[in-house]
């Protein structure tokens, strides 16, 4: 496995029994860069993160994170990470400046080097003033910086974060994903699992989705979006009755009708075949009520790689 990469994974496969949880992965990470690891519950995404992490085995294949292989070089690869899952790791009764020196002096930093590396984290993540505050009166987004900063102690080069915004609001979740790139900014390697599109759309520099143990999809965010289709005009109609005439006069052709938003989706690749659909619509004396040009989304992307990974599992059923 080459140099130019903290994370390559090939082959990689982990059985629980008669259970495949992942069905032979290749990924790779380049150093410096960020990909988010997309899938529904149960794709495997933090059983991935575990392995590379050495917290549990592969049943067969490779990975090597910083250079290190995860099974015969584990204790490198412990020193080359950080790692924030969906379960955070504080002592809610100590302060957070606590939190940090403790975990600095179990990493075996000095007392001095300690109280200085929580000082400059406290700094980083917006938690001076609340620092020397129980972690119990800390709000639920500043519990989660707390456990970024804690994971950050030794200045790992490869950083794991397993869903780090789940549960938070909007306003904290925005905060976080400030933090992520702040980290991604000098120079750290994160390999993000989460849930939420949006949130790979906004960081990552590769999007990877994974379903039924799979890769099924990767790419910059923009390749995968581009893999679903063109933008898409959007026509609303202010009534039924005007919804009903435009669908009767337009049809069904390269056209989605969505009855219950009163809204007609036509697909903008080829400007002279939505001319002459607006016009057709013009013509059946329909009203317009607004348009709007729609563009692909990850959410798109994954619905709909997703769906084609359902249809072929069901086609090898029936074929048992």
């Amino acid at each position: 496995m080459g140099n130019g990469y903290a994370i390559e994974i090939e082959e990689l496969r982990k059985d629980f029994g008669d259970v495949k949880v992942l069905n032979g992965i290749d990924l790779r990470v380049e150093r410096g860069s960020m990909v988010a690891l997309l899938g529904p519950n149960g794709a495997g995404k933090t059983t991935l993160v575990k392995i590379l992490a050495t917290l549990t085995g592969a049943s067969s294949g490779s990975a090597s994170v910083n250079g290190y292989d995860v099974t015969r070089q584990a204790d490198g690869v412990r020193r080359s990470i950080g790692l924030v899952n969906q379960f955070m790791a504080l002592d809610y009764v100590h302060t957070g400046r606590e939190n940090l020196v403790m975990l600095g002096r179990l990493q075996r930093l000095g007392m001095a080097a300690a109280r200085n590396r929580a000082a400059e984290l406290l700094e980083q993540f917006d938690l001076v003033e609340a620092a020397d505050r129980s972690v119990t009166t800390y709000s639920g987004g500043m519990r989660r910086r707390l456990d970024l900063a804690i994971s950050l102690i030794t200045a790992p080069p490869v950083l794991f974060l397993d869903e780090p915004t789940v549960g938070l609001d909007p306003r904290s979740r925005i905060g976080m994903w400030d933090a992520i790139k702040g980290l991604l900014a000098s120079g750290s390697t994160i390999f993000l699992t989460t849930q939420y599109l949006e949130e790979a759309d906004q960081l990552a520099d590769r999007v990877a989705v994974l379903d039924q143990g799979r890769i099924i999809a990767q790419g910059t965010a923009q390749e995968l979006k581009d893999r679903v289709g063109s933008e898409r005009m959007e026509v609303a109609f202010p009534t039924a009755e005007d919804f009903s005439a435009a669908r009767s006069s337009v049809g069904e052709e390269r056209v989605g009708w969505n009855i219950d938003e009163m809204k007609a989706s036509i697909a903008v690749d080829d400007v002279a075949y939505l001319v002459g659909k607006l016009g057709e619509i013009e013509r059946s004396g329909a009203r317009i009520g607004s348009l709007a040009l729609i563009k692909p989304s990850l959410d798109d992307v994954f619905m709909q790689l997703t769906q084609k990974t359902e249809g072929r599992e069901s086609e090898r059923a029936g074929q048992k």
